[in-house]
Order: structure tokens, then sequence, then C-alpha cells
């Protein structure tokens, strides 16, 4: 029985153009209990992970608009609340009936993270909405957000994102994966917290929930990770005439394209770099592809597969 471990995005949950009321949300995470029934029913263990960009970002609102009311909460207690929220979510799709027919465990997790990471000297981690530029130019005025152009889709808010360390709870989501739970687990990349004495204390950031997946799956000794994105496989010449569509990329390939630059930060680099951290730590495969593409890319149909070895990749598809 193999281990699987799967990354979904929090856009996937909560999709541009959308208001993000809860009907919509809970109407976007429903293909995740078909996914996950597939898998359980093909004999596998199962632990989702999920992000909280645009969940966080909006939340973060909410706090500054109602500052006046109720007193506004750090920037890492909005992370545990959105993995409340995002878990209730997941949990209620897969308890609908379409489910795994296994039990379903949430579980709010902490993040280890070093106060020294230069993440926090250079925020990177896109949360909220888009914005126009001028919109964008009175926020970072008025509440003192710095912001970045996403992408080309629009401006949004930027906020350190450090290294995952570890997470508190592993013992705990090891002994509910061992006992045959859906777990889902490290929600927004986890809590950030540091060590402080003999105790912790929370720290202002959003962890990439990639970065965070990986580090859980290595942690819980998983044999593939899955990371889902917005498109069906990884391109190398993205946006130029000479791209092309990757089937399978060793470790060392994968490596190689990152370090020329194939992967941006802001996009597929995140996903890619986990990927090459999953299988340098053991792992045996990462599969990167779109939600309606995991068991295709699973059975070696569809997406991208990360692996170990020296194996002659280069195998494309189609467009």
């Amino acid at each position: 029985m193999s281990t699987v471990v799967i990354a979904v995005g929090g856009n996937a949950v909560l999709t541009e153009g959308e208001r993000g009321t809860y009907e919509q949300q809970l109407a976007n995470v429903a293909g995740l209990a078909t996914l996950v029934s597939d898998l359980a029913r093909d004999g596998h263990r199962v632990v989702l992970t999920h992000g909280n960009g645009p969940q966080v970002g909006n939340l973060a609102i909410q706090q500054e608009e109602g500052a006046g009311l109720v007193p506004v909460q750090p920037l890492f207690v909005l992370g545990a609340m959105t993995q409340g929220q995002l878990g209730h979510l997941i949990t209620a799709a897969l308890c609908d009936g379409r489910g795994p027919g296994r039990p379903v465990a949430t579980i709010v997790t902490h993040a280890l993270v070093d106060r020294s990471d230069p993440a926090f000297q250079r925020p990177t981690k896109p949360i909220g909405p888009f914005y126009p530029p001028q919109e964008a130019e009175r926020l970072a005025r008025e509440r003192h957000w710095q912001m970045i152009d996403d992408a080309g889709r629009g401006w949004r808010r930027v906020v350190p994102s450090p290294e995952p360390q570890g997470f508190l709870e592993a013992d705990a989501i090891r002994a509910l994966v061992e006992a045959g739970f859906v777990v889902v687990a490290a929600g927004g990349g986890g809590i950030p917290v540091a060590r402080e004495g003999a105790g912790i204390r929370g720290v202002d950031a959003v962890i990439d929930k990639d970065l965070s997946a990986q580090r859980l799956a290595s942690t819980l000794g998983a044999d593939i990770l899955v990371l889902l994105t917005g498109v069906d496989q990884v391109w190398l010449g993205w946006g130029t005439a000479r791209r092309r569509a990757i089937a399978t990329m060793t470790v060392d390939e994968a490596e190689k394209h990152l370090a020329d630059g194939e992967f941006p930060h802001g996009s597929m680099g995140p996903k890619v770099t986990a990927a090459i951290r999953f299988v340098r730590s053991g792992g045996r495969r990462v599969v990167i592809t779109s939600p309606a593409r995991v068991l295709e890319g699973l059975a070696g149909r569809a997406g991208t597969s990360v692996v170990p070895g020296r194996v002659a990749a280069g195998a494309e598809r189609p467009r």
C-alpha cells in the first residue's frame, strides 16, 4: 500500500473571478471527493495539503476593514483560521456520500521556521485578490503593503515565505495515516512558528504550500507526491515559440532546467523545487498536473513525472 500526498492550491478552492462565497468554495472542492475515493479504492493511503493564498488575503482585508470594531489578529493567526475554514470545506466534500469510505481527520498543523531565514527580508508570497495598478499603489501607500505584479494577472500583496523545517504534529499525522484515515494537514503551508525558549511563538508569514507538502511527504516517508496546478503538465520555453511539454524529468534534468531559469519563482519554480527535494530525499515519484488528470498522471499517461536516476527523459506530448 503506497502513501500519496496531494497538494491542492488555494486558487483551486477560490478561483479567479469568483466572489469566494461559502457555496462557491464548497462546490469547487467537490471534485476532491471523487479523486480521493478513486485513490482509496486503488489501495492508496491519502494525505491532502492545501494552499490558502486567496483565503488568507481576503481574511486580512476583513481584518483591516473591521479594525475599528474588533482587534486585528496577526497574520499567523489568520493562517490558523484558514486552516480550519479549508479543512472544514474539504472534510465536508469527503463526507457527502461520494467520499473515500474511510474516516477523515483534519489536523491544524504548526510548521517550524527559522527566524533568521532570509525570506523575512524579501517577501515573495502573493496573497489575496488581484488589483489594478492604481489600486495597488493606494494600498501600498495606505496599508504599508508590499505589492508585486503577479505574472501579468494583476497586482497582489506579498508577505514573507520562509522554509518549513518540520511540523509539531508530525507524529500524530503519521499515526492517523497508518490507522487508515484520510488526513488533511499542513493547510496553507502550516501555521508558521519559531522556537522560543521551551515554547513556540507565531511568526507573521505564509509558507509555500508546495514546499510544505514536500516536507510533510518526506517526513511521512510517502511514496508519491502530487502537486496540482492549473496546467496539465510542465513546459519548457513557456510563452515562447520553442515551448515543449515534458512528460518525464529526472531530478538531474529538473535541477538543470531550474538553474537555467526555465521555471520562474512566481509560477512553476516552487513545484519543481519541491519535486527535486522529495525525490532526492527518497521519494519514488512526483506528479505535477491538473486536478482533472491526476489518475492519468499516476498511471503515467498524463502530467509531468519527476523521477530518480539518469534515465533518458525528454518524452514530449502534443499540445
